[in-house]
């Protein structure tokens, strides 16, 4: 009890004073952003009090579509929300530009196909964020919406929003929301599908990815050999997952999508705290010791060179670390040769045990010459 006392008060320290994102609908923003039409799932219910998706649980899984408006004057890697009580600048600030409620699947999943379609056959890829733990809606949306912008994501861009209570103090509650929002995942993988996604990739952050992690073990128990096969690639980001509990995952799911990539650092504050409050050494993303996942075909990319404040999100937030990931091509394609294939792919060290392989990124000040070059 003792732990838990200690962990939500520095996270409430930690995550405390940030202000909290919301949706604000601009329609004329479109005309000075650039645009990201996200589709999005999500198992949250509506709140009454705003009609706006809340932090509740809803066993009947919604959809719909946003299109946000990434604003031209950020640094990388930012995300800007309206002053509570200023007016809306689309030159700096996050804006929804429009909100499509889908009445049910069928909907959704026509709107979807009618969005790949517009894709050349070859390239008609979809990529599914699941954020993490305290997040509200807004912030889950907006920060895929900050990816792919920032990463310049190729095809679709699809968000899972599950019932985080966006409260510091929630972590318990978060955990049990993630494990209540594993069947919504698993349907928004399948609609995905059938809407006509030649290769869907899953993108997930902290709790998150114990979610997804679930899911694929699900899909997997099913049997869905098809279902499994559209599953092109998964990108975990500071992945807050019992070590142990990752690898019977991986185990019940069988060989793991390629590529795998773990992204994560020993300096991440929140993992260090989650892995106390647990009682155990580390969680899957600050993982020190790559021998306990060495029999696993996965790529471990640590990337401590890049911490700031807490460390949690060093992927997302970093203008360096985004700008090395926009490789992230050469990254596959260097790993699918041989071991001569990986030197000088990036300015780091790559480190290989059995099959799991790890790159630790150089310097900040390395990355920064490597880019100029």
């Amino acid at each position: 009890m003792r732990h838990l006392v200690r962990f939500v008060l520095v996270l409430a320290v930690l995550t405390g004073c940030a202000q909290r994102g919301t949706v604000t609908l601009d329609p004329d923003a479109a005309k000075v952003g650039a645009v990201q039409q996200i589709y999005v799932g999500t198992t949250r219910e509506i709140d009454p009090a705003t009609g706006r998706f809340g932090n509740g649980r809803s066993e009947a899984e919604q959809f719909a579509r946003f299109a946000v408006s990434v604003p031209p004057e950020r640094q990388l890697g930012s995300i800007v929300f309206p002053r509570r009580h200023g007016r809306p600048d689309p030159r700096r600030d996050f804006l929804t530009t429009e909100a499509v409620m889908q009445p049910g699947p069928a909907a959704f999943r026509a709107d979807l196909a009618a969005g790949l379609r517009r894709l050349p056959k070859g390239k008609r890829d979809a990529v599914i964020y699941v954020h993490g733990f305290n997040n509200t809606f807004a912030e889950g949306l907006y920060r895929i919406a900050q990816l792919s912008h920032d990463l310049e994501m190729p095809g679709v861009t699809l968000h899972y929003s599950w019932p985080s209570a966006g409260n510091p103090l929630g972590y318990v509650a978060d955990r049990d929301s993630s494990m209540f929002a594993r069947d919504g995942l698993e349907t928004l993988i399948r609609e995905t599908a059938a809407a006509g996604a030649e290769q869907i990739v899953l993108v997930a952050h902290s709790m998150g990815s114990a979610l997804t992690m679930e899911t694929l073990r699900q899909i997997a128990i099913r049997g869905d050999t098809r279902l499994k096969s559209r599953i092109a690639g998964v990108m975990l980001i500071s992945p807050d997952i019992d070590v142990d509990l990752f690898r019977m995952q991986a185990r019940a799911y069988g060989p793991l999508p390629q590529p795998f990539l773990i992204f994560g650092s020993d300096r991440d504050s929140l993992l260090n705290l989650s892995a106390r409050l647990t009682g155990q050494p580390e969680r899957l993303g600050n993982l020190g010791d790559l021998s306990r996942v060495a029999d696993l075909k996965v790529t471990f990319v640590d990337t401590k060179a890049f911490s700031a404040g807490t460390g949690h999100f060093n992927l997302g937030d970093n203008p360096a670390l985004l700008q090395l990931m926009g490789r992230v091509q050469e990254v596959n394609a260097a790993f699918g040769a041989d071991q001569r294939g990986r030197v000088g792919l990036l300015p780091g060290v790559v480190l290989t045990v059995q099959n799991a392989t790890q790159i630790v990124l150089a310097p900040v000040g390395a990355v920064a010459q490597e880019l100029t070059r």
